[in-house]
């Protein structure tokens, strides 16, 4: 938004032109939402620990958590509303697939805060239940995929990585398709936000490589030489991207160990949607399989380990899951866990992004 007012005053001023470059929005977008979260954050720590908004820890937890009990939570609403800021201060406003990034994020968001303000006032570590959350995330993910699927110029086949000729299309099916990404990949980044820093990392990595993605796919020139379905104002998704990685890293000033804050499920629940939506947009949402493995390990360890325990009648695959307690119940120090973690959420990014050559 104040891009353009800035952009509009390019013929009198000519260095402004600049503004009208996505690469250059994203950059200003980054550092916006850098600099309000390093601004902010102490203050909103400061009041959710006057407003007593702490974490629980239930009693099954690792031993090493129980001294996290009181620790500040739901700084994910911090996140929202400075993402939201330096999204719509630089990206376009009237772009839809900003404007159905912004949505998600809101409405997850939504369900999140819902979520964690039922555990702080009931003082356990039980919010909505499973099936509300999950029927909650159907309801707002299905307009949602609705809306992009019927976003004019939106690719409605589904690209498979490695084989530039295999991509098929799903019709109104894909509808259904993007609201099970959009919630999959919710409900994994949520999963994964269990040690300090362990979520946000990963998902600033993520974010980084969607951002190209973005910037590709809605570049006519680089996506024909690279063989990738162009998608016409994709890459304002670049800025929104961007906005989330400049909170992120803000964050995670915060958030690394020992953490003053922690994002709660208005937080993890939001920036997966988000996440999930964006990897849809920009054409890439198998990829995330690679991209985002840490998330996906992360739930398909709860998952193996729910079935497993009732088809061997309490028996475990792990020690503890998600998966990241199965590590610390080993004995690996809390920290060793997080960098290993973010080391691997990096190498799969590079491997992700080499998709784009690999046609």
């Amino acid at each position: 938004m104040l891009y353009k007012l800035i952009y509009m005053l390019h013929s009198e001023i000519s260095c402004l032109n600049v503004f009208r470059y996505i690469t250059f929005r994203t950059i200003l977008a980054t550092l916006t939402s850098l600099i309000l979260f390093l601004i902010f954050g102490e203050k909103v720590i400061r009041l959710l620990k006057k407003m007593q908004i702490s974490q629980y820890i239930q009693k099954d937890a690792p031993p090493n958590h129980i001294q996290k009990e009181g620790t500040p939570t739901m700084g994910g609403i911090l996140i929202i509303l400075v993402v939201l800021f330096s999204t719509f201060l630089w990206a376009n406003p009237k772009n839809p697939y900003i404007l159905l990034s912004a949505s998600v994020l809101l409405l997850f968001g939504a369900i999140g805060f819902v979520d964690d303000y039922l555990k702080i006032k009931r003082k356990n570590n039980k919010g909505l239940s499973a099936k509300a959350k999950f029927l909650l995330q159907s309801l707002f993910s299905l307009p949602i995929s609705y809306l992009v699927f019927h976003v004019k110029g939106f690719d409605h086949h589904l690209y498979v990585p490695f084989f530039k000729n295999i991509h098929p299309d799903l019709g109104v099916f894909y509808i259904f398709f993007i609201a099970f990404v959009i919630v999959a990949t919710s409900n994994a980044v949520n999963l994964t936000d269990g040690l300090d820093g362990l979520a946000i990392s990963p998902l600033v990595v993520a974010f980084s490589c969607y951002l190209i993605f973005s910037y590709v796919a809605g570049h006519k020139i680089i996506s024909s030489y690279l063989h990738i379905p162009y998608i016409a104002g994709a890459g304002e998704l670049s800025v929104f991207c961007g906005s989330v990685i400049g909170a992120g890293l803000g964050f995670l000033w915060y958030n690394a160990y020992p953490a003053e804050v922690f994002m709660g499920d208005v937080g993890s629940l939001s920036l997966g949607a988000a996440l999930g939506l964006v990897a849809v947009i920009t054409k890439q949402e198998i990829v995330f399989v690679i991209i985002g493995g840490i998330f996906v390990v992360e739930a398909v360890s709860v998952i193996s380990q729910v079935i497993y325990f009732k088809i061997t009648g309490g028996k475990r695959i792990f020690r503890m899951a998600p998966i990241h307690h199965h590590f610390e119940m080993k004995g690996w120090p809390e920290t060793k866990v997080i960098v290993r973690f973010w080391i691997i959420s990096i190498i799969l990014a590079l491997l992700g992004l080499s998709t784009l050559k690999l046609r």
